[in-house]
């Protein structure tokens, strides 16, 4: 029966009985452009499992047992081993086997992958050593810039007090404040956890607008935007909602609510779109 690996890198002993990787372009495989941080970190929230891996046999499954795989692209089952498991509470087999979708070259020839590393995102399998992918594009080609993009955003996602994902808007108020132009708007947010998170616009007269996030139920004025490529910032940037729900508008007056929708704006320009 194979032993199980643990979250730790893989033994030393495992690490040099693995032969050496051949790059893919090499065996004419077309690789897809390089998933940006978004892409990754999707697929590493969705996974319970990430591991590195080098396949050992990738066997072509007939048409007839794949009808729902497009002519352009052929279904493998893949037998890979396991080189390091990134995340994954259980541990997993030393060799895994699992099922992948791949495009078809140019001339519909099956690309071989013996010997090629990936970054596969998985939740265990129905059988002991299987593996489910979590998307079709889960198998993600190995390079030392992926590898270590993945291991930031697992460990920001499994870190204590880490970002919850949002679920939307519960509240959203201004208040305005002494003098003309001066006013704060804070926006409540719902979380897949209950956990707090909120939003603070500040704007003074003759100054630029700040805002900040914070995290506890305690505002944290001296706080700053999320970096892009941070797990808080793709947790805002690619959950909020395009506008702010007229029943989560609580201001005392509609013109407030009006300028509460216009620092809501402000915040979706700051972080950007939800992509790179």
């Amino acid at each position: 029966m194979p032993r199980a690996l643990t979250c730790l890198a893989v033994a030393t002993a495992l690490a040099t009985a693995v032969s050496p990787a051949i790059p893919l372009h090499a065996q004419g495989f077309q690789t897809a452009p390089a998933l940006d941080y978004v892409a990754l970190a999707r697929l590493a929230d969705t996974a319970p499992v990430v591991l590195k891996v080098q396949v050992k046999k990738a066997t072509l499954v007939e048409a007839a047992r794949a009808p729902d795989v497009p002519v352009s692209m052929a279904r493998l089952f893949v037998e890979a081993q396991v080189m390091n498991l990134i995340r994954g509470k259980a541990g997993v087999s030393e060799s895994i086997r699992y099922l992948v979708d791949i495009p078809r070259d140019a001339r519909g020839k099956v690309p071989k992958l013996k010997k090629a590393q990936f970054l596969l995102f998985a939740r265990p399998g129905t059988r002991p050593g299987e593996v489910q992918l979590v998307a079709k594009d889960a198998q993600v080609p190995w390079t030392p810039a992926a590898d270590q993009q993945v291991r930031t955003i697992v460990t920001e996602l499994v870190a204590p007090g880490a970002p919850p994902a949002i679920r939307g808007i519960r509240e959203a108020l201004h208040v305005r404040g002494n003098l003309q132009g001066e006013g704060e708007t804070q926006i409540f947010l719902a979380t897949s956890t209950g956990d707090p998170v909120s939003i603070t616009v500040l704007r003074r007269p003759g100054l630029v607008a700040r805002w900040a996030v914070s995290l506890t139920e305690i505002v944290d004025e001296a706080a700053a935007p999320p970096r892009k490529g941070t797990l808080l910032w793709y947790r805002l940037a690619c959950s909020l909602p395009a506008q702010v729900p007229a029943r989560a508008l609580v201001s005392d007056t509609p013109a407030d609510n009006d300028l509460a929708r216009r620092d809501y704006n402000f915040v979706l320009e700051q972080l950007g779109p939800c992509r790179g």
